[in-house]
């Protein structure tokens, strides 16, 4: 009767499977956001991660360099290799240009790591690090996977669109590409000036929203459905029902595991042949 009661009493202060999922939606904020916009609230976590995993990245980069020798490679090394000869000959069918090449083929191979690193984070256990950051740091929130919040995913299409931008006036000059605005894609004249550049504005817009939409969209389900998956589990008790489910969470989330390794592989893999073809079309003259 006593462990009878204990339980009920948990299972009464326990939160409901709604609030379960919006308080792991909620990021650890500097300020309450007063609008759907708010440029004045930093999600703090997404931040943070983003920053940590960069640098993480970038170390795993310099290591693999600085290791690399002519003999027989090591495993780290050969996969390194295979990452780089494969951004390399992508960037090669893309980008004509061997000077630009340089510097793009380098960027898309960060992009790459980076945003794998980062969809990666959703394959750690929804309740560890929010678990650790609530009862070691006394963290409200912490969300752990910055692609999927939109701000981090925009942040980064925004990014390419200012290389975009600058290649574009590097290769065409700032009167050729201001030319280029207003001529293409309908023809070269006046009239049509106000027409060439609505459209020009409207392409770089959508590029650029549709290009961080897609990996947050793709992500943020994927977090949900691990939620979704730990509710399961949650859901454990000494009754028919209770185990059955616990034994769906495992399973189902081993298969989801395993899928979404595949997922943040395509994502990240999407994003920077995308980086690559809007840099592409960038060096096009019209």
């Amino acid at each position: 009767m006593a462990a009878e009661a204990v339980a009920k009493e948990g299972a009464a202060h326990a939160p409901t499977a709604g609030e379960y999922i919006i308080h792991h939606l909620q990021h650890l904020q500097n300020d309450h956001q007063h609008g759907v916009v708010d440029f004045s609230v930093v999600n703090l976590d997404s931040t943070f991660f983003t920053i940590v995993i960069g640098v993480l990245g970038c170390w795993l980069l310099w290591l693999a360099a600085r290791k690399a020798t002519s003999g027989v490679p090591g495993r780290f090394q050969a996969a390194v290799e295979l990452l780089v000869e494969m951004v390399d000959s992508q960037a090669k069918g893309i980008v004509h240009n061997a000077q630009s090449r340089k510097l793009v083929a380098p960027l898309a191979l960060t992009v790459f790591v980076w945003i794998f690193l980062l969809n990666a984070m959703d394959l750690l256990p929804v309740d560890l690090l929010p678990w650790i950051g609530e009862h070691v740091f006394g963290l409200s929130h912490l969300r752990v996977v910055p692609t999927a919040d939109l701000s981090v995913t925009m942040g980064l299409s925004l990014g390419v669109l200012i290389v975009c931008l600058i290649y574009n006036v590097k290769i065409k000059g700032a009167g050729g590409w201001v030319h280029e605005l207003f001529s293409a894609p309908f023809g070269d004249k006046w009239f049509l000036y106000p027409v060439n550049f609505l459209m020009q504005i409207i392409e770089f817009v959508a590029k650029t929203v549709s290009h961080g939409m897609r990996l947050f969209g793709n992500m943020y389900a994927g977090e949900l459905i691990f939620m979704l998956i730990a509710l399961m589990g949650g859901a454990f008790a000494l009754s028919a029902t209770g185990i059955l489910l616990t034994i769906g969470h495992i399973i189902a989330g081993s298969v989801w595991a395993i899928f979404h390794i595949l997922i943040i592989t395509l994502q990240a893999f999407v994003f920077m042949m995308l980086t690559l073809v809007y840099v592409g079309q960038a060096h096009d003259h019209h």
